[in-house]
């Protein structure tokens, strides 16, 4: 169970972060949260799917590392096989929290960061320092907070985003069914991903709206993305031999 801390420079002082990629490290995912905004560089990368969320029927997008649970393919003996990494698996092990605004009471509220000192990257001597030797912030920290500012930012965009595809009927549900070279089967069910046949079938108007609205762009990022199924069945074939 996650134990989180509201990071602060006297209980945390000595605190340091391990930031190498390994399954030791909790980066054995098959997948990874998205966001819009983040489509373009995720897409170089990885298959883009979208999840109903079954408790709230919400979708949310996500970034594809695998074909099964705990399997993460980009991972290997020197890290994290890629040039980019989602921002939601470089925030780890730090999220992004909410406290009252200080001096007013007027109700606002302001970000703060909160640390998972559970988590298995915590250390006292190896990784990245947190805190400067007189309390102030490392530029390792200060990237982690643009980091989960920028999730938190994209993730409130996000809702706009997803209204859209379903505005459009743009979501269909997606069955990928994959051969490996040793005759293993694996299905990967429970995908939504954009229906380019109603893309392709909407007129001057909706797709005038979608890009004024900034939406068009991430659609196509996303249905490029798919692409990348073929280098995830690579990976994998490698793998084997």
């Amino acid at each position: 169970m996650a134990n989180h801390a509201l990071l602060n420079n006297v209980d945390h002082k000595d605190l340091k972060i391990i930031t190498s990629r390994s399954a030791d490290y909790g980066d054995n995912v098959m997948s990874a949260m998205t966001f819009a905004d983040e489509f373009r560089s995720v897409q170089a990368h990885y298959p883009i799917f979208f999840l109903k969320q079954s408790d709230t029927g919400k979708f949310q997008a996500v970034a594809v590392f695998g074909f099964e649970e705990g399997e993460n393919l980009f991972l290997d003996a020197n890290g994290w096989d890629a040039s980019y990494v989602p921002l939601t698996i470089e925030r780890q092990p730090f999220l992004i929290g909410f406290q009252a605004a200080t001096g007013g009471g007027s109700g606002e509220q302001q970000t703060v960061i909160h640390v998972d000192m559970d988590s298995p990257r915590i250390s006292k001597s190896d990784g990245e320092a947190v805190f400067l030797e007189h309390g102030g912030l490392t530029p390792f920290i200060e990237r982690i907070n643009s980091v989960l500012h920028t999730i938190h930012e994209g993730v409130q965009r996000d809702s706009a985003f997803v209204a859209a595809l379903l505005e459009f009927d743009l979501l269909e549900s997606f069955t990928l069914d994959v051969e490996l070279n040793d005759g293993a089967k694996y299905r990967m069910a429970g995908f939504y991903t954009i229906n380019e046949e109603k893309l392709g079938e909407l007129d001057g108007e909706a797709l005038a709206k979608l890009n004024r609205e900034g939406h068009l762009q991430p659609i196509y990022m996303a249905i490029a993305s798919l692409s990348n199924i073929r280098d995830l069945i690579d990976r994998r074939n490698a793998r084997l031999e």
